[in-house]
């Protein structure tokens, strides 16, 4: 039985799941935070070239500080993953041999017959010793490492247009109504943050959108209540 290396790949979904889910989740905490700042700003009672300024203060630092940890954390992991490598690459070259009993040992572990089994490992390993084992034994695609700079860049994206929603409603909103107007605007769109995340995670949605509703709009009101106990 001919075995098509190609079907032993992973499936590029979870993945593209992940980047999604982390690009709602960034959005959500632009949303959060900024929305938090300009509702404690604006319950200082102060104008609107104040609001301005601090929402995009906040807007900037909040997508570099995002995008930074980002870098960081995923550079941390492909580090790992490239020592991981190195070291089952080592392995290869040195035991050959040791290593392709251990890999078909695997496919019988997942319920493969034993001649399959080894079938299997004779195949991957002739066409890619070290993607096979990498991917079966070790959970990591050998050509295919995460960006840190993609992953920065997703993050920083992400942060800034969730931090953008509730500063423009307070800018554009005319005074008298900017509160509740940014208030009914942000909970939208957290309910709309919460659904994704949900869905995308497999999560019951309602449960998700309320606890995303309340969280923002405890931060807002707690931040209102701060601006206007500065004001007076």
């Amino acid at each position: 039985m001919a075995i098509d290396p190609a079907t032993t790949q992973p499936t590029h979904l979870a993945d593209k799941l992940n980047w999604l889910r982390a690009g709602v989740l960034g959005a959500n905490d632009g949303i959060v935070s900024v929305s938090g700042l300009v509702m404690g700003v604006a319950g200082a009672q102060v104008s609107k070239e104040a609001l301005l300024v601090a929402g995009i203060a906040g807007l900037v630092s909040g997508a570099l500080s995002m995008a930074g940890g980002e870098y960081v954390s995923v550079s941390s992991q492909a580090d790992t993953e490239r020592a991981a490598l190195d070291a089952q690459a080592a392995r290869l070259e040195l035991n050959p041999a040791t290593e392709r009993a251990q890999l078909a040992e695997v496919y019988r572990q997942r319920g493969l017959p034993p001649l399959l089994a080894d079938q299997v490992a004779d195949e991957l390993t002739a066409h890619d010793a070290l993607s096979a084992h990498a991917e079966t034994r070790l959970g990591i695609r050998a050509h295919e490492l995460t960006s840190p700079w993609a992953a920065a860049v997703a993050s920083l994206v992400a942060f800034a247009i969730g931090a953008a929603i509730p500063l423009v409603l307070m800018l554009l909103s005319p005074t008298d109504a900017r509160f509740w107007a940014t208030l009914i605007g942000v909970e939208l769109a957290l309910a709309l943050t919460g659904f994704s995340s949900a869905r995308l995670g497999g999560a019951p949605v309602g449960r998700a959108m309320v606890r995303n509703m309340l969280v923002g709009s405890l931060g807002m009101g707690l931040t209102y209540l701060v601006g206007t106990f500065f004001a007076g």
